[in-house]
Order: structure tokens, then sequence, then C-alpha cells
């Protein structure tokens, strides 16, 4: 095995470990990593994989042996050497496995990760579909197959619908259980939309409890919670299937990162106009990266080029 290889195999450990913290809060420079090469999503699957064929880690690691009170100085932090006989641990375990394919020993959880201006199916046992728009990234369970968590991006959720065993979404700290059949989420850095073209979606019924059928759509804002919900063509739910994208006075911030998802291109918005309304369909099917340079004017905006990617700037504002 090559030295980069090697060094792509522990950075893939690393991240296997840290995700599956309670508190970890990497998810963007996670996906950021898989997306940096074809090779790290093989390696994590690994990593990810070897963590599960290890009998209970937590309940097989070293144990503390009793101590007398005044030894404490002399104890070492258990967290630290926990984690590091588990790096040990999956490290030989993913050399053991590199044989088996990765979708067969994928973990319970397992994560899917798409780059930007990719897209991917993913159907599950029971019937169901999520269609993953690009820059996207999902936990699934194959042990409960009516759950899913959006960590980030844009998903649409064809779900065989059972009364008795709703389907769930969880995405931040909002819950959607599903009452009906079709449904798409995204989730950004400020807000998560969604919005139904099928059967009826509650969004956190212990809470808010608010109940969209078909043909609406609820923006709930990640800083205040406030749940906003307006009315949706249904032929515009989830249309970046076909590369056609509709906005509705959505600001330009969100407009940019749909179009980011779609055309792989990493775009940025001058924050003095971040917040502007645009309403209109911009057609991206067949269209990559440089396109934003000719979309930006529909916007009402200039593109610029920052290192890989763009900014969309003011028309009369200065590079």
């Amino acid at each position: 095995m090559t030295s980069t290889e090697d060094l792509i195999r522990q950075q893939a450990i690393e991240w296997a470990l840290s995700s599956q913290e309670a508190d970890f809060a990497g998810w963007d420079g996670l996906v950021r990593w898989l997306e940096a090469d074809p090779r790290h999503t093989d390696a994590y699957d690994r990593a990810m994989a070897a963590g599960n064929v290890i009998p209970d880690l937590a309940a097989i690691a070293a144990p503390v042996l009793p101590q007398p009170a005044n030894d404490e100085d002399r104890a070492a932090p258990r967290s630290s050497s926990r984690r590091g006989w588990m790096y040990g641990a999956i490290a030989a375990s993913v050399l053991a496995i590199v044989a088996v394919p990765v979708w067969q020993m994928r973990p319970q959880p397992y994560a899917v990760a798409t780059a930007i201006g990719e897209t991917e199916s993913i159907q599950l046992a029971d019937g169901s579909r999520i269609l993953l728009n690009g820059g996207t990234l999902i936990t699934l369970d194959r042990r409960d197959i009516r759950f899913a968590r959006l960590e980030s991006g844009e998903a649409l959720f064809e779900v065989r619908h059972n009364a008795s065993d709703p389907f769930v979404v969880e995405t931040g700290d909002v819950r959607l259980v599903d009452a009906g059949t079709a449904f798409n989420v995204i989730r950004n850095d400020t807000s998560l939309d969604v919005a139904v073209s099928e059967g009826v979606v509650i969004v956190n019924p212990e809470r808010e409890n608010v109940q969209l059928p078909a043909g609406r759509r609820a923006r709930v804002d990640n800083v205040t919670d406030q749940v906003t919900v307006s009315a949706i063509p249904i032929d515009q739910v989830g249309s970046w299937r076909s590369g056609q994208l509709s906005f509705a006075d959505t600001p330009l911030a969100d407009v940019a990162a749909a179009l980011e998802r779609g055309l792989g291109a990493r775009i940025a918005v001058a924050p003095a106009i971040s917040a502007r309304p645009f309403s209109g369909v911009i057609q991206i099917r067949g269209r990559g990266a440089q396109a934003v340079a000719s979309i930006a004017p529909v916007l009402g905006t200039r593109a610029v080029r920052r290192g890989d990617g763009w900014e969309l700037i003011g028309s009369d504002a200065n590079p």
C-alpha cells in the first residue's frame, strides 16, 4: 500500500471515529473530505464497516482496573486510551475486510454522501426511495429502514406509506413524520425547507404539529424556530430532478446553494445581497460550473471568480 493510501486510510478511521461521537459537529468538513477524492468515500465506508464488525467496541475495550484513591494522579484518561484502542482495532479490521463488498459491510447506521453536481438514488427494503441532490449527506440505519437523518443538502423522499409505522426524517432539531408519500427536504445553514407533493407531512408533531398537505411547504428558521407555511405548485416539488429550479421570493443565498448542488460549482454570495429575494425558474439540465456566469444576470447579479469557485455580487458592485 502506498503512503498516500495509508494516509487516506488513517484519515478515514479518524473521521469514522469522530462522526460516531454524540456531539460531532464536523459534518461540513466530512463532506468536503469525501468530495476531495473518490478514494475517500471507499476508505470511509471500510472504516465504518470495520467498526461495525468489531463486537461491541465499547463493551470489550480495555477495562478500568480498581485503583487506590491515592493513585489518582497516575490514572490515564480512559477516553483517550479507549479511542486509541478502537483506532487500532478498526485499522486492523479495515485491512481484513478489503475484499468484502462495501455495501454489504455498511454499518448500522451508515452515511451516504454526494458531491456537488452529482445525484444518487437509494432504494430501501420496504419499497421507499430517497433521491439525493448534490452536496448532500444523509444517515440511514439498516436496522430501522423507516428512519433517516438529513445532515445537510437536499433529498426527495418517496415513501411507502404505513400508518402503523410512519417514516421519520430528522434534520437538525426538527422531526418530520410522513403521513403521505412524497416530499422534498432542504437543509442549509439558515433554514429548513419542506415541500409536499403527495399525502401529508407533519412538522414536529410533539411541538408545533404543523400538517403540510400536498401543495404546501414550510420554512423553519434555524435561529428562531419560526415556521412559515406557504403554497407551492406540486410540479415544482423536487423539480431539481428534471434540471429545473423554481424559486418564489427565495433569498439569493438559498438560490446560490441550489445552483451549487446542481451545477457542481462552489458559489458564494456577497453579504450585502445574500438576503435579496428572487422569483423565477432557472434551467440547469446539461449545464456545468461555467453556466454560473450566464445565470448571474438573471438573478440581477454578476459572477466573479474566487479561487476555484464563484461569488455573486451586485450588478453595480466593484469586483
